[in-house]
């Protein structure tokens, strides 16, 4: 993908290129059209450890982090996907049980709950982003709700699905022990409902951190989303994928940290080993 440039280059200085002076000019091109990795891998470490380590840019210069270092814009974006995070997760429960225990809310809200996902989120980003901004609010706070909006969904349907998995004999048995609606709840569905919960949990906590990245593309305020764009801008593609490698391991980062928080309570309930 780096070679034409290369090959025009050569043609305007009328000379052959070589294949091999080709291929090692491509993979040290200032603004490739395709970055090699090591040109990634060397993006991602000035963009972190060298350009909050040395000289004016020092790691916690006055207290605070280089406004051009990765680890500045992930931190926005973090604290944005986690209340969004928070936000939606919360939300989402909330809505499950209800739509459990109450019919009408089963046959109503469900249905607009689906179709709300069905609304592109680049074209609605923007639209909270304005709304938001025309009443005073902005900042954290429009960029969690977008991380809400698409965190919420897969924590209802797997609660949905988690609080609805108790058989019917397990049911039966409940009413056997005259157990009552809160203790068929507590000891019963809540219990069988945690490993549906943790699986959108992660899911959720994903689709938070693009649900953020979509809302910073507006606003530039910081964050990985105003790094992408700015990047895109100026025509650097190395710093595009520095910032798309940043987001995936932050994604991964977090998807580990519900994944370990996971293992530990099911263990104390005793549904893992």
């Amino acid at each position: 993908m780096n070679a034409q440039w290369e090959y025009d280059q050569a043609s305007r200085a009328g000379r052959d290129l070589p294949f091999g002076e080709m291929v090692a000019n491509t993979m040290a091109q200032e603004r490739p059209v395709l970055p090699a990795p090591h040109q990634v891998v060397a993006e991602l470490w000035r963009s972190t450890v060298v350009e909050e380590a040395t000289g004016r840019r020092g790691l916690w210069r006055s207290g605070s982090l280089s406004n051009r270092s990765l680890v500045y814009h992930g931190l926005i974006t973090l604290s944005a996907t986690m209340l969004g995070f928070v936000i939606g997760t919360g939300g989402g429960i909330l809505l499950a049980i209800g739509i459990v225990y109450n019919k009408a809310m089963d046959t109503s809200v469900m249905p607009w709950a689906i179709a709300s996902q069905t609304i592109p989120i680049i074209a609605l980003a923007p639209m909270i982003i304005v709304v938001l901004n025309s009443v005073g609010i902005s900042g954290l706070v429009p960029k969690a709700i977008i991380a809400a909006y698409l965190s919420f969904f897969p924590v209802v349907v797997g609660m949905v699905k988690g609080l609805r998995a108790p058989d019917a004999m397990q049911l039966d048995l409940m009413k056997t022990y005259s157990a009552s609606g809160n203790d068929v709840f507590a000891k019963l569905r809540l219990p069988t409902s945690m490993p549906y919960l943790f699986a959108s949990l992660k899911v959720g906590i994903a689709a938070a951190l693009v649900g953020t990245i979509v809302g910073e593309l507006p606003v530039q305020e910081g964050g990985l989303g105003v790094r992408l764009l700015s990047g895109s801008y100026y025509g650097q593609t190395i710093q595009i994928w520095a910032a798309l490698f940043a987001a995936a391991i932050l994604a991964a980062g977090l998807v580990g940290i519900v994944a370990l928080i996971e293992r530990r309570v099911l263990k104390r309930m005793g549904m893992a080993q």
